[in-house]
Order: structure tokens, then sequence, then C-alpha cells
């Protein structure tokens, strides 16, 4: 689904989807879906927009609601009144004042995977004499 001038494509508030949505480019999406979205691109999720399933995409842009997992390669933007029920995992994070979010967070500006845990160290047995 992609626009032949490479422009940004838009579903309004009336539209309702069950499956998953798979797009290039840009999307500006207002409406309603249940299932997955994956693109390589930016999503824009706008104030109406309502998600229950998880989004995998280049970057994307939260003003609606979120009822799953969100991973983005570049960067999530949360923007004010969002509301995030699930995870989010991203190189870039940036959340404005207002935003509701229930999950955790996982940003690595690095994309380095993180070391193994050091296994704790043994209790030291106390110096001769000392109690």
């Amino acid at each position: 689904m992609s626009s032949p001038t490479g422009g940004k494509n838009v579903l309004s508030s009336d539209v309702e989807i069950k499956g998953n949505l798979r797009f290039a480019g840009e999307l500006q999406f207002e409406g309603k879906i249940e299932g997955e979205i994956s693109s390589e691109g930016t999503l824009s999720l706008g104030d109406t927009a309502t998600v229950n399933g998880n989004i995998n995409a280049g970057t994307v842009v939260v003003r609606g609601k979120v009822n799953g997992n969100i991973s983005a390669k570049e960067k999530i933007e949360i923007k004010t009144k969002a509301e995030i029920f699930g995870d989010i995992k991203a190189a870039k994070l940036s959340v404005e004042e207002g935003v509701t979010f229930v999950g955790r967070a996982e940003v690595n500006p690095n994309k380095v995977t993180p070391s193994a845990p050091r296994p704790p160290e043994a209790p030291k047995a106390p110096a001769p004499g000392v109690r």
C-alpha cells in the first residue's frame, strides 16, 4: 500500500480492520484495528486510533490508544493523551507529559545486545580474627 506520489497514506476514523496490516512508506491511521501492524516505514496513530495488537515499524508516533506491544527500529514518539498498555522497544524514545503508559520500556540507541548478566559474587569469608 504505497502512494505513487510517495506521499503519506491516510486511513480515516471510520475505518475498522480485523486482521493484519502491512504497508510501505508512511501511514496516518485514525481508525480501529484488531490485528498486527507491520512496516519498515513510519506509522502515525491519530487521536481517534485504537490498536488491539502488536506494532512493528521503523518509526511509530502514538496519539491514540494501543493495547499491545510496540517495537520500532528507529524511534517511538508518545504524544500527550496517548494510552499504551504493553511493552515498548526502540532505539530512541520520546514521551510527552500527560500520557498513560503501562508496561516495560527498552531503549537502546546503540542497538548493542546487552551482555549476559554477571554471576553474583560469592560471599567473602571474614578475615581471620574479625567477627
